[in-house]
């Protein structure tokens, strides 16, 4: 049965296909995330974000000032 199966002289070349597709996969999810945000219409999401933590960064009250010893 020499030849056959997982045992056979393809075998390292079948593992090392189904781990570059393994490895395809991992890197097309890892690039979802940022691909989400180019999509049309996030860029009023982006300024949406970024108006709201100007609003509460002028918003904020300084804290007392702690006296070092």
């Amino acid at each position: 049965m020499a030849g056959n199966g997982a045992d056979g002289p393809d075998a390292g070349d079948d593992l090392e296909a189904r781990e570059a597709a393994r490895i395809r996969r991992r890197d097309r999810d890892a690039d979802a995330a940022a691909r989400d945000l180019m999509r049309p219409g996030m860029g009023k999401v982006f300024k949406q974000i970024q108006d709201a933590q100007a609003k509460a960064a002028k918003d904020a009250t300084p804290g007392r000032k702690r006296r070092r010893s």
